[in-house]
């Protein structure tokens, strides 16, 4: 089952400390006009392993590399990124269920997204999950899953802005092993 990267996302609207809201001002709406989204090539690896080092404060080159080497064959667009000036500064990672566990392949799955903390709350996510989803449907896939921490709050309100419900007939299992 595909693990979600613990960090913090953006949205476009987003409350601060005191209640008010952020909205998108010019900068975010220049840094969104100017973002390319495309397929995640293993040029991009450095990029990504550099914005999962600043998220999450580890190296995992090797386990960045074989995601992005060994895409899924029937769903080449399973791994996208957000360029700007020539430089990922966000990602999204995900797959196409193929019958595991019974799960049908009309169902999708958003493994991992991650932003560069520099851009976060400037609506790169967003992007890149609405570009995901989009090209998910184009291939009939009809419900999407992610695995978000409970405890997460940042997470699960970005998921929610985007249209995630807890709900489904699936269920998270857990086997602690000692």
């Amino acid at each position: 089952m595909p693990s979600l990267n613990k960090n913090k996302d953006d949205t476009e609207d987003i409350e601060d400390k005191e209640g008010k809201e952020e909205t998108e001002g010019p900068m975010e709406e220049d840094i969104l006009n100017r973002l390319i989204l495309r397929p995640l090539t293993i040029r991009d690896l450095d990029g990504i392993v550099e914005i999962d080092r600043k998220v999450l404060g580890k190296l995992r080159r090797e386990y960045w590399r074989k995601k992005i080497e060994l895409p899924n064959p029937r769903y080449p667009l399973s791994c996208l990124g957000a360029e700007l000036d020539g430089k990922i500064i966000g990602f999204i990672v995900g797959e196409v269920s193929g019958w595991e566990f019974g799960v049908p392949d009309t169902i999708g799955w958003i493994s991992t997204i991650g932003v560069d903390p520099a851009f976060q709350h400037k609506g790169v996510a967003k992007q890149l999950s609405q570009e995901y989803i989009n090209n998910l449907k184009k291939i009939g896939v009809s419900i999407v899953y992610t695995l978000v921490n409970w405890n997460d709050w940042d997470l699960l309100k970005f998921f929610r802005a985007m249209g995630f419900t807890r709900g489904g007939d699936m269920i998270n299992l857990e086997l602690k092993i000692d």
